[in-house]
């Protein structure tokens, strides 16, 4: 990364000399393989690499953006002057500038991101087709979508006219499945799949094709259900998604322009009193660990939500200032775009009760495995979405159902939720699994 790191030195240097107060560069250096497999085919193989740069030049109040793919040394002058000459003709933005220089990360933290082993193509496809074979042979499988085996490797680095010059690199393995069980009318699909930085954390073959296969057979005969209100629990494949609204909702950007749910809730009690969140970059092989944010501040564990009380914003520098808030290192960013604010490895922490023992609490309900649509209003919190997933019936999975749409208002959800014992960090974002007191279900 030595010879990109000096373009965008190079690249900083430039800007000032064309005119800029202040400039950055961001550079960014990918390379991923995969492969994937078809009812026992080699289906496809795939190889990319990339070298993208972003230039930032600010004049007052004034700030553009400039992007190119490659690091061509010719072209860097015509990219500086073009980076200055945008600022000056952008409109003013009060809020924009770089990241308070005092504040800059020191010392860079080794979160074990990077597997020093690269893969040859030939595992990936041995892994890929182990996956899918193992899946169509359990009885009852009877078609597939496929499987796909990828690795990767990125590399970011950060240089700013205030002295910040670092850069990091992480890898990632990934293997995947998806299946279909029965046959005419009655035909279900399912998946599964996972992610990691080390290969040594990967799940073998065997366990993701055994594991889309039991899914997809779990749902053959799905029912209707009448519409209802009824408790909803959330599976951990989709209990995230519920954070995930939540993440938006706290975004320093939909508070600054007030189209948040939660605008008017700091230090308020959001979730029920058993709910904390923590939002923690620094996590040890976290798939959105980073060694500092996108404006090169250091980013610490922050805890978002206590005992059910909202504690803070998520901030970059502009909408720290609009909120007269210090930025609390939650900037992401583009190759050419601005900073923004962004969680990184988000989760609620685990309950008391195993998922059993929520199932037999509620008795009778709704367990939700699959979610449809994006039908959710992040301006007012009004929730509403198509699912699939079990009936419970006297505190047990009874029989799947399908079809149903799931609606209330995240407001009252999140002060209504209970978390399960079961929290595992399998995603970006990580929950238990969940239970949320009542919804309307609406079926036939």
């Amino acid at each position: 990364m030595s010879k990109q790191m000096d373009f965008a030195q190079q690249a900083v240097e430039k800007m000032l000399a064309y005119g800029a107060d202040q400039a950055d560069a961001l550079v960014s250096e990918s390379l991923s393989i995969g492969a994937s497999s078809r009812l026992g085919n080699m289906e496809d193989i795939e190889h990319a690499e990339s070298a993208d740069v972003g230039l930032r030049a600010l004049i007052g109040t004034q700030q553009a953006f400039v992007s190119s793919s490659g690091m061509n040394a010719d072209q860097l002058d015509s990219l500086a002057e073009r980076a200055v000459a945008m600022a000056g003709m952008a409109p003013a933005d009060p809020f924009c500038g770089l990241a308070d220089a005092s504040r800059l990360a020191k010392d860079i933290p080794q979160l074990d991101l990077e597997d020093a082993h690269e893969p040859e193509m030939e595992k990936l496809t041995q892994m890929a087709i182990a996956t899918e074979e193992t899946a169509r042979a359990m009885d009852g499988i009877t078609n597939s979508e496929g499987a796909g085996a990828g690795w990767g490797r990125s590399t970011t680095g950060l240089v700013t006219s205030d002295g910040f010059a670092e850069h990091y690199s992480a890898t990632s393995w990934s293997l995947s499945c998806a299946v279909l069980a029965g046959s005419g009318d009655n035909m279900e699909r399912d998946y599964a799949g996972h992610t990691v930085r080390h290969c040594e954390d990967l799940e073998t073959p065997e366990q993701i094709g055994a594991e889309a296969a039991s899914r997809a057979l779990a749902r053959l005969n799905p029912r209707k259900l009448e519409s209802r209100k009824a408790p909803v629990i959330y599976d951990p494949r989709v209990s995230a998604s519920l954070l995930g609204h939540f993440a938006g909702a706290i975004s320093g950007t939909a508070i600054a322009r007030g189209t948040s749910f939660l605008k008017d809730s700091l230090n308020e009690d959001v979730f029920a009193k058993s709910i904390t969140v923590t939002d923690d970059p620094k996590r040890i092989r976290g798939l959105r660990s980073m060694a500092f944010d996108a404006e090169g501040l250091a980013c610490d564990k922050l805890t978002l939500v206590s005992a059910g009380q909202l504690a803070c914003w998520l901030l970059d520098s502009a909408t720290g200032k609009q909120l007269d808030m210090p930025s609390n290192g939650r900037a992401a960013r583009g190759i050419g775009s601005p900073p923004s604010p962004s969680a990184s490895n988000l989760y609620i922490e685990a309950g008391d009760l195993s998922p059993e023992a929520l199932m037999q609490q509620i008795g009778e309900g709704l367990y939700v495995t699959e979610l449809i649509g994006m039908g959710v209003n992040g301006v007012t919190g009004d929730y509403s979405r198509g699912a699939a997933g079990y009936w419970i019936e006297n505190g047990e999975l009874a029989y799947p159902v399908s079809e149903i749409t799931i609606a209330s208002n995240l407001k009252d959800m999140f002060k209504h939720i209970t978390p399960a014992n079961d929290l595992s960090f399998r995603y970006s974002i990580n929950a238990p699994t969940l239970l949320v007191e009542e919804m309307t279900l609406a079926g036939l």
